[in-house]
Order: C-alpha cells, then structure tokens, then sequence
C-alpha cells in the first residue's frame, strides 16, 4: 500500500513512519513500536522488583555493577550493526536483545530512583546512548541499498 493511504500512528504511540511500520506491532490500526512495547514493561518490573527488594539489589557489589552494564550490550550491539549495515533487522533477535536491555534499564532505573547521581549509571547512559546515537546519525540502516542512495531521514 503506498504509504500516502496509511494511516499514520501518532508519535506518542509509535516514533516511526509508515515506511518503517514493519518495526511495528500492530493493535487494531495502531501501530506500537516493538522495541518500546518489549523494553518498557521489563524494564518498569525489574525497577519495581529492584526497588522492592532493597538496596543490595540494585546499588551494592560488583554483581549489581556487571549486569548493568552487561545486559545492554547485545541490544547495542543489534542496533550499531543493523545501522552500520552489517546485520538486516529481523523482529526477534530485536526483541531477544531488548529483553535483555529492558532489564539492565530497569535495574538502570533502581539506581538512579536511590541515588539520582549514580555515576555507574549515568555513565552506561551516556556511554551506550552514545554509541547508539552515532550510529543512528551516521550509519545505514538497510543493508541493501546500494552505495549510491541516500538515506532518508
């Protein structure tokens, strides 16, 4: 269908455009961004859950530490190579990966919710929003388009 006959979700439902609703779930003639459909509710749990279970759980040792800054790193990984053309987007390593960042997010978010300076995280923010921006901004998403095309954006 041409995308002038879509009808176009409202930003606050899905950030993309109708040529990228293949990254979309569609819910009656909504379309809900994948990604953000798996990242948020996780990541909203496993707050709760770290925020339930005390402070040794988000904020004390070098567990806490690792697994915040591991568990976003295949869902990084995904997203530069899939920009920088290496990889073609495929719904469920997106979803695999985002599972993974949703929990490191929401312990993320245990955090900072304990301690708003918590340089452990801000520096995962600031580290991986980074790398992920640059990618975004510089990269190529679809690995099929020949050299010569721009890419939209």
């Amino acid at each position: 269908m041409p995308y002038a006959d879509r009808r176009v979700t409202p930003l606050w439902l899905s950030h993309h455009y109708p040529e990228d609703y293949d990254r979309c779930v569609r819910v009656g003639k909504t379309h809900l961004c994948r990604r953000c459909m798996a990242l948020y509710p996780v990541a909203v749990a496993v707050m709760l859950a770290g925020l339930l279970a005390g402070p040794g759980f988000s904020n004390e040792g070098w567990v806490a530490a690792a697994t915040l800054l591991v568990l976003p790193l295949p869902a990084v990984g995904e997203l530069v190579l899939e920009h920088l053309g290496v990889l073609s987007y495929k719904p469920a390593r997106q979803v695999g990966t985002t599972l993974l960042a949703g929990a490191g997010l929401g312990l993320g978010f245990a955090r900072y919710l304990r301690h708003p300076s918590d340089l452990l995280f801000w520096g995962v923010v600031a580290t991986y929003g980074g790398i992920c921006l640059a990618a975004v901004l510089t990269g190529r998403r679809d690995p099929r388009m020949p050299d010569d095309e721009p890419v939209a954006g």
